[in-house]
């Protein structure tokens, strides 16, 4: 247990660290790992989250104490986020975890292209978003970090970036609404287990070892998430995680097959 303890706090270390400097990652690499370990979609959904709760608390402390966040666009943002991610954590532990693998693995697949298909070809920047496209945006992407253990920070950051968001500004944003997202999506989890609704939430219990790995990773990779974003450029280290990404949702699906 004190293997699988130091080897989930290296992965939420390292997630942090490419989290905190491009706004997107932690999820969708914790989820991942811990899906390639054999963990249920929905166990490592509601575990990914529950680290989480922490690292975005840290993360979106940073970023409010640095001017990094646009409190108009957080307002509109994190609400429907929040909104979505509950609707995905109930979609999510309604199903049995091995008909959901599939898609999440697909999913996971997708993302990871998606991020790859951005770093290479760049982000155009910069302008103010209304909140006829933020409110579907914070839908959509809290929906898919429920179902896909995270994914708020590839559709949401990119997004937003893409169509004209200044980099620092959305990052800053996205990670603070993140926090609110996270905690809806966790009490919706939390609310499965107690009513009896999550079939496999014993699951929960053996994993909890990694859980509290991710956790202590996270929270202590948080404060170096400003110097890694000034040593490495944003777009590399995006194609990085793209790489990732994609190698291991492909290891997933392969798995399947």
């Amino acid at each position: 247990m004190e293997d699988s303890f130091l080897l989930f706090a290296a992965v939420g270390f390292l997630a942090q660290l490419v989290d905190g400097a491009l706004g997107m990652a932690y999820g969708i690499i914790s989820s991942t790992v811990l899906l390639t370990a054999g963990v249920t979609p929905a166990a490592a959904s509601a575990s990914a989250h529950a680290a989480e709760v922490f690292t975005t608390a840290a993360s979106a402390g940073s970023h409010a104490w640095h001017r990094n966040v646009n409190w108009k666009t957080l307002g509109w943002l994190a609400p429907a986020g929040a909104v979505g991610g509950i609707i995905g954590a109930y979609v999510l532990t309604s199903f049995d975890g091995a008909t959901l693998r599939p898609l999440v693995a697909a999913y996971l697949c997708l993302m990871g292209v998606y991020v790859l298909f951005r770093a290479v070809w760049g982000l155009p920047q910069a302008r103010e978003h209304r909140p006829a496209a933020l409110v579907p945006l914070g839908a959509v992407g809290g929906t898919l970090d429920a179902i896909g253990g995270g994914g708020w920070g590839p559709v949401v950051t990119t997004a937003l970036i893409g169509s004209g968001g200044a980099p620092r500004e959305v990052i800053g944003t996205v990670n603070t609404a993140e926090f609110i997202v996270t905690v809806a999506i966790s009490a919706a989890f939390l609310t499965a287990l107690l009513t009896g609704h999550w079939d496999d939430a014993g699951a929960l219990v053996d994993h909890a070892w990694a859980v509290g790995g991710l956790i202590l990773g996270g929270v202590l990779a948080a404060p170096l998430a400003g110097y890694v974003t000034r040593i490495i450029p944003a777009r590399q280290l995006m194609f990085l995680v793209g790489l990732l990404i994609s190698v291991l949702g492909a290891f997933q699906v392969w798995r399947l097959i």
